[in-house]
């Protein structure tokens, strides 16, 4: 077993997940306003140092995706960041890419762009700690898109990543999120979702990377947000699963799903059904960010010197995903 296969399994063993805590400045600065707390370098530090040092990071988390500002942070303790995170028997990791950009010849689509000087960022990265990275492709589904040039250009773009961050030591977490933004209904999510999946195997392959030293990062197959025709939960976790299987090729170690615009429930539920259902030998658990966050960023905004209930209601996030990662969730837990 190769290290970097170690560090995939690790950081999702026993129903652990990965903590998304990598939002850049502006989506942190907007999270803080909409519950009335200044964003400043000093607040950002304080929710997100909350939330690592509280008691369910031994228990549920695996792995914290950081952001540049965060990694290399100290706490109110003087420790660094990742220091903390693996002191709590995580594994800290990094948001490497910088930002999904207009796709030129494609200007209703994204690309994202950071590969020119990740060699030398992924180093320093290294150095600061990080054991595993993340990189995120958007795609939009319509009757046009995604178009067969975003789905070549991210593709290639997260093998090119995956390849670099192997290559210095690290696990990289391959994001291609096909967004719920819209009309469509689950099939076209569904067909869209196995497209791009594929396409992005084809590209890691060709690129030599080992997919056994890589976490797959996808979205759980879902009737677009503005849908008349939303489907169970039960269909979610069936089709999710069928998509999977078609698409992800057996050596990939886990699959951390994305909560991409679902309600903390709705998170927690369609994971733990998926692995009520789930019949092959992929780990399944999460990647989460506001799914984890929300409930304990708005009880910490009524007092954010309140360190201990705020993680109170993180820890019961993190506890109720855990159990679902391992399919021993039930609604009645949640009171």
């Amino acid at each position: 077993m190769s290290d970097l296969n170690k560090i995939a399994k690790k950081i999702l063993e026993n129903g652990k997940g990965i903590l998304a805590a990598d939002e850049s400045t502006g989506t942190m600065t907007k999270r803080l306003e909409s519950v009335n707390v200044p964003s400043t370098p000093e607040n950002r530090l304080l929710f997100r140092e909350t939330l690592f040092s509280a008691s369910s990071m031994i228990e549920c988390i695996g792995g914290v995706i950081l952001y540049d500002e965060t990694i290399k942070q100290e706490t109110s303790k003087k420790n660094k960041i990742p220091e903390l995170i693996s002191k709590m028997g995580s594994f800290p990791g990094i948001k490497v890419d910088t930002g999904a950009k207009i796709l030129a010849g494609s200007p209703d689509e994204k690309i994202t762009e950071g590969l020119d000087g990740l060699r030398d960022r992924l180093n320093e990265y290294y150095k600061l700690g990080a054991k595993f990275t993340k990189w995120r492709g958007v795609y939009n589904i319509s009757k046009d898109f995604p178009s067969k040039l975003s789905m070549h250009a991210n593709a290639h773009a997260l093998a090119r990543y995956s390849a670099l961050v192997q290559e210095c030591n690290m696990v990289p977490i391959v994001e291609p999120e096909v967004l719920m933004d819209g009309e469509h209904s689950a099939k076209d999510c569904y067909e869209k979702t196995s497209e791009v999946i594929k396409k992005c195997f084809d590209e890691l392959i060709l690129h030599n990377v080992d997919l056994k030293g890589i976490i797959l990062k996808p979205n759980m197959i879902l009737a677009g947000n503005k849908s008349k025709n939303k489907i169970s939960s039960e269909e979610v976790a069936k089709l999710t699963l069928k998509c999977l299987k078609s698409s992800v090729p057996s050596e990939v170690p886990g699959i951390a799903f994305l909560s991409g615009g679902q309600s903390e429930i709705e998170a927690t539920e369609n994971l733990n059904l998926i692995n009520n259902y789930n019949d092959t030998n992929f780990i399944m658990s999460y990647s989460y960010g506001r799914a984890l966050q929300q409930s304990a960023l708005k009880f910490w905004s009524k007092d954010i010197k309140n360190i201990e209930g705020t993680q109170k209601v993180f820890n019961h996030r993190a506890k109720m995903n855990t159990l679902a990662a391992q399919g021993k969730w039930s609604k009645d837990l949640e009171n």
